[in-house]
């Protein structure tokens, strides 16, 4: 597989760190947890969107969009990220946002992510839990190209097989940096939730036999859905890089124990994973992504599920700046 075929835009800050957490892993009495850093990847306090946006950016440039659509929850990462790059491209941005918590907060609604999307000068609509966001996109889509404007739409998470792209990059990565550390990794974890990230990684491990075990924490969707979403976009991936049927559907595994009580509400093993996150290694999660795979991290390790000799990757998604927007469940 070679990636250079596909236009990209090279405004990450990659490779991103490989980190041996020696603090938590003490704590855990388990195995060896080490942190892909790509909560450190740039462009707006930075999270795991960077790497997707590099390719979809890039292919707005190429179709000269003049500017861009996309969707998320209220709190959203990729929409913030999105907003950063269109500002840095100089195209306009439009951010659908779904309140799929119900949240009256004040801080929630306007603090964090969406402090960041406003600054970065994109516009925001907030849209009731349910609503269909993908036909709202194109509604809208569909209006600015009829005042003659080139819009480029992109899914919700950056989630599709050209977002996907960047993880698949991300796995090559990754194991590079290992192999040059003489680092055997035994297992990679990671939050999973729009797909993107999860199927990415499983198609770059596949692709170059490297024979490590991916594990998804689910944020949102029940076992069996997230686990068909996941497969569904790693084979469009893997046929879109040309190495179809590179992944089985055996090799995408999720575990969505930790969802609690629905997607963007943490609970308090979410709140406990964040601060000892903080308080023993200086990492900042946040309560919906990395804060809840943390805590299926930290569960998992408390339960045996891990040898103690066993070196295992958490891949840090990014999105710190949400925690702002939580701030009442910090000062229970």
């Amino acid at each position: 597989m070679h990636l250079a075929k596909f236009p990209r835009l090279f405004m990450a800050h990659l490779p991103t760190r490989l980190e041996k957490l020696s603090r938590l892993s003490q704590a855990l009495n388990g195995p060896t947890i080490w942190l892909k850093r790509d909560d450190c990847t740039g462009m707006s306090t930075g999270g795991n969107k960077t790497r997707k946006l590099e390719f979809l950016m890039a292919e707005a440039v190429e179709q000269k969009a003049g500017c861009v659509i996309t969707q998320g929850a209220t709190q959203s990462n990729h929409a913030r990220q999105t907003a950063a790059f269109s500002a840095k491209l100089g195209m306009a941005c439009h951010i659908l946002l779904e309140d799929r918590t119900g949240s009256n907060k004040d801080a929630y609604k306007n603090n964090g992510n969406v402090l960041l999307d406003h600054l970065h000068g994109a516009t925001t609509k907030t849209f009731a839990g349910g609503t269909d966001m993908i036909q709202a996109m194109e509604d809208l889509a569909e209006t600015l190209r009829a005042k003659g404007q080139n819009v480029y739409v992109i899914p919700g998470g950056g989630s599709n097989p050209t977002g996907a792209l960047g993880y698949v990059n991300c796995a090559y990565e990754l194991v590079g940096q290992a192999n040059d550390m003489g680092l055997e990794i035994d297992h990679i974890v990671t939050a999973t939730g729009s797909a993107g990230t999860q199927a990415g990684l499983i198609v770059g491990l596949k692709a170059i036999h490297a024979q490590i075990p991916l594990l998804g924490i689910g944020v949102r969707a029940p076992k069996d859905k997230q686990e068909e979403n996941v497969f569904k976009l790693a084979q469009a991936t893997a046929q879109k890089l040309g190495c179809p049927d590179v992944v089985s559907r055996a090799d995408v595994v999720a575990n969505c124990d930790y969802v609690g009580k629905g997607y963007g509400i943490p609970g308090e093993d979410t709140l406990e994973a964040i601060r000892l996150f903080a308080t023993l290694e200086g990492i900042l999660l946040d309560p919906v992504y990395s804060g809840k795979g943390a805590a299926g991290l930290i569960d998992l390790c408390r339960k045996g599920h891990f040898k103690q000799s066993d070196n295992v990757v958490f891949l840090h998604t990014g999105g710190s700046a949400g925690l702002f927007g939580y701030v009442d469940d910090f000062n229970k």
